[in-house]
């Protein structure tokens, strides 16, 4: 069975011949890795069979990025957004946010402009030929873009952007849907010039450590219209929609399914998003990806991973529905044997 064929049978709730097996480590995970045993002409997603690939547009304000400052430790950099980060090369994270172009709705008019769909958004020639190979292969093909809130924080920063929600919600659902019209824009031209799609992989986190970042009420109001006028978009293509939302969305989780999402994404252990307690209660309505708790692959007790995928997997597999993932990102004090052991239990436990 091929990766397409199993992937698209969990979508549609239907028992393949094992679970399909996704995953993201870190880049530092993987340099440790590649000192461990990992092959040094592969990629994690080679070596492991990940079944999963990605391809998107430029959906950025395409504003000139500029070094600003460069040390032994950091690069502080101006992105294509407008908004000035630091990326620290000692450690894998998400890049710092310093400061940011837009700071207001008014300068928020005078470039949404560049949010507009335009031709040099995606490199035909190289992309499509690129697209053509992947369709040649077994993989599972999704075009890929972020928007919502996971997008604007980009864009505005979080804490103005949360502000904003409360004291102006009109600017910001014009932010969400401006960012879901040039998303749909991409994938339609892209689709009009030969490009073949599976299915559809959107990122928008929108929860933290305890609870979602706002509350479902604002969710409801800015965030639901324009998720529901993207998903309604992809299934008129034919295409399943799996969306990543890092942290605790728990309660957001009756409206992902009214909105139209296949599969949510990477469902973090640690942030109160329990793999067994959502299959029982909107299994039946969504698909899982991810749950794997990254502690449990760390700990220098085999016994650990064993105990954590052996109560999951075998629950979550039932009736389809399931993709194997971490609970977010593979970090570095995973030990390249730690998780081919991993990948070892999930093969025994995700077969049918």
């Amino acid at each position: 069975m091929t990766s397409r064929e199993r992937v698209s049978m969990v979508l549609n709730h239907e028992e393949p011949d094992r679970v399909p097996i996704h995953d993201s480590p870190w880049g530092h995970t993987v340099e440790r890795w590649r000192k461990e045993g990992l092959p040094q002409d592969q990629s994690p997603a080679q070596y492991f069979g990940y079944e999963i690939t990605n391809q998107g547009a430029d959906l950025s304000l395409q504003l000139p990025e500029e070094t600003i400052e460069e040390t032994d430790t950091y690069r502080v950099f101006k992105d294509a957004n407008g908004a000035v980060r630091r990326k620290f090369k000692d450690h894998e994270s998400t890049p710092e946010c310093i400061d940011f172009t837009i700071t207001s709705r008014e300068i928020w008019e005078e470039y949404k402009p560049r949010m507009a769909w335009n031709d040099t958004r995606v490199d035909w020639e190289n992309a499509l030929a690129a697209n053509r190979a992947l369709r040649q292969g077994d993989k599972f093909v999704c075009y890929s873009a972020a928007f919502g809130y996971d997008k604007m924080q980009g864009f505005v920063g979080s804490q103005r952007l949360l502000m904003s929600m409360v004291e102006d919600p009109d600017w910001v659902k014009d932010m969400f849907d401006t960012a879901v019209d040039l998303l749909i824009a991409a994938c339609e031209e892209m689709l009009a010039r030969g490009f073949e799609f599976d299915g559809a992989f959107v990122y928008d986190d929108m929860g933290y450590r305890n609870a979602a970042l706002f509350s479902p009420a604002a969710y409801r109001a800015m965030e639901f219209p324009s998720q529901k006028r993207m998903c309604d978009y992809f299934k008129s293509k034919g295409l399943p929609v799996i969306l990543h939302t890092c942290g605790c969305v728990r309660e957001f989780m009756p409206m992902l399914v009214e909105a139209g999402f296949s599969c949510i994404q990477p469902l973090e252990v640690k942030a109160g998003m329990d793999l067994v307690e959502l299959k029982e209660n909107f299994g039946g309505q969504v698909a899982f990806m991810g749950g794997i708790d990254v502690r449990a692959m760390a700990d220098p007790d085999p016994a650990v991973i064993e105990e954590e995928v052996r109560t999951k997997i075998p629950i979550a597999k039932k009736g389809g529905g399931y993709i194997y993932h971490s609970d977010h990102s593979v970090p570095s004090n995973v030990s390249f044997e730690q998780y081919c052991r991993t990948m070892e239990l999930v093969h025994e436990y995700g077969k049918y």
